[in-house]
């Protein structure tokens, strides 16, 4: 089992920042490939951001890309969502969730944390 809490959402104006911080806990956290979705009112949830298990690799979707960074600290067993520039199309609940290299499914999530941007 791994166990995952996010923290530092909240309100911000169009165009400020945030960091986001997800922290893990239970089996070996450097052995999960670590990912941020998030789900805005009346949507899907939708992949916003992974990174692998080293940190070597990480991806991002087409609308975040260049405004958020993903990053872990292995030794803290954390994964940090640096968003910059934010819009208010970015107002969602924001989900930790993790997997092992390989599988397609995240197998594990965290409860998640309200970001809300305004105009």
């Amino acid at each position: 089992q791994v166990q995952l809490v996010e923290s530092g959402g909240g309100l911000v104006q169009a165009g400020g920042s945030l960091r986001l911080s997800c922290a893990a806990s239970g089996r070996t956290f450097s052995s999960y490939t670590m990912g941020w979705l998030r789900q805005a009112p009346g949507k899907e949830r939708e992949f916003v951001a992974y990174i692998s298990w080293r940190g070597g690799s990480t991806s991002y979707a087409g609308s975040v890309k260049g405004r958020f960074t993903i990053s872990r600290d292995n030794a803290k067993n954390t994964v940090y969502l640096q968003m910059n520039s934010l819009k208010p199309e970015d107002t969602a609940v924001y989900y930790c969730a993790a997997r092992l290299p390989g599988t397609g499914d995240w197998e594990y999530w965290g409860q998640g944390t309200q970001v809300t941007v305004s105009s």
